[in-house]
């Protein structure tokens, strides 16, 4: 054959082939695996349609988007390994973030990579020292979700407060903020108690808890466990408030405290299923993963499409552009709108109330 022919036949089957796109990869820190990943594959899931939609529309800068996971397990040493292998994979940004206590030690390893996370779940106060400038929090901070909690906790008249944690990040954070503007306001904590992970009997903070007789109990860590606290102290006869953190926003709590968890109180994250602007996502969710979305499936979504408009306000995959990009944010997610503090983090509290009725969340307030 000679060689124009083939040049011609080569040009004919690549056009009827469609065009061919270069391909951008996203990085997915969550944790698909261990006793937090229906929140993390939830996250990946929500990323996941965010890219499709992107990729339909013509893509980011003419290229098609592709994602890598990197699974952190919710643990910390597992997430330095998910974060080295993304920093690896050539990524031109990363979405994710659920657990802080996984979430911190990665700042610095993607840091130094000069690769802009976009961080979609975890909020502890912690994060933001340990920020080397090129990651944006777009759920409000642990100092957000304490202001909301005191609000709930006066607005049913409660003076003393049991507060119960498991030490990590995330969890211990959220307790001693709570705990400290609780006491500032003149009200006491007559028990404050650290559990361990995965604990099955929680007896001793149980009697603990009764022997203080609190107004409420508010339960700082995930739901896993969280659920198993709640039945136990309703078992042993605790008829005060009962609250829990974001954390635990999870449908899967009612699975595990059964009946228990009837009026329990939580504080969380925008969730689709409230948000008025999340009727076409809930489908699109739905159709593609055959379940509706789950409590971070909306902040995941938003944190995707924020950082391809980024790319793009960019013009290039430079970090340093689209950090800049990032921060001069002004864009309207499904979750509401995202804007950042000198911080990076959201210049806005987003949370609300819910309120266990019925074995499901709904609004309390």
């Amino acid at each position: 054959m000679k060689l124009t022919t083939l040049l011609a036949t080569t040009a004919i089957a690549m056009a009827l082939a469609g065009p061919a796109y270069a391909e951008m990869k996203i990085g997915i820190l969550a944790p698909t695996t261990g006793s937090e990943a229906t929140y993390g594959q939830d996250m990946a899931n929500a990323v996941n349609l965010a890219i499709s939609e992107i990729n339909a529309a013509g893509g980011v800068l003419g290229e098609q988007l592709s994602s890598v996971i990197g699974d952190d397990g919710c643990d910390p040493q597992q997430a330095v390994n998910a974060a080295s292998k993304l920093a690896s994979s050539d990524v031109v940004g990363v979405v994710g973030g659920y657990c802080s206590g996984a979430t911190v030690p990665t700042l610095k390893i993607f840091g130094d990579a000069s690769i802009p996370f976009v961080i979609t779940g975890a909020n502890s106060t912690k994060l933001i020292p340990a920020n080397p400038g090129n990651a944006f929090m777009i759920n409000s901070t642990g100092n957000d979700q304490v202001a909301k909690a005191i609000e709930y906790f006066n607005s049913v008249g409660a003076k003393s407060l049991a507060i119960v944690n498991q030490g990590d990040a995330y969890s211990q954070d959220l307790a001693d903020l709570t705990k400290k503007d609780w006491e500032a306001a003149g009200n006491t904590v007559p028990a404050f108690e650290v559990a361990n992970k995965g604990e099955q009997d929680y007896s001793a903070i149980v009697t603990a808890i009764r022997s203080a007789n609190p107004d409420a109990v508010f339960w700082t860590a995930y739901y896993a466990d969280g659920g198993l606290l709640i039945r136990q102290l309703r078992q042993a006869g605790y008829q005060g408030t009962i609250a829990v953190g974001d954390g635990s926003n999870s449908p899967e709590l009612f699975g595990i405290a059964g009946s228990a968890a009837e009026g329990v109180i939580g504080f969380s994250n925008p969730i689709a299923e409230f948000l008025p602007g999340a009727k076409d996502f809930i489908a699109d969710y739905t159709a593609a993963n055959g379940s509706p979305p789950g409590p971070y499936a909306p902040l995941a979504y938003d944190g995707m499409h924020l950082l391809a408009t980024a790319i793009e306000a960019a013009g290039s995959t430079d970090p340093a552009a689209i950090n800049a990009a990032l921060m001069d944010a002004d864009y309207p997610g499904i979750a509401g709108q995202i804007t950042f503090t000198p911080e990076n983090t959201l210049a806005r509290s987003n949370f609300v109330v819910l309120k266990g009725n019925g074995g499901k969340w709904g609004l309390a307030q």
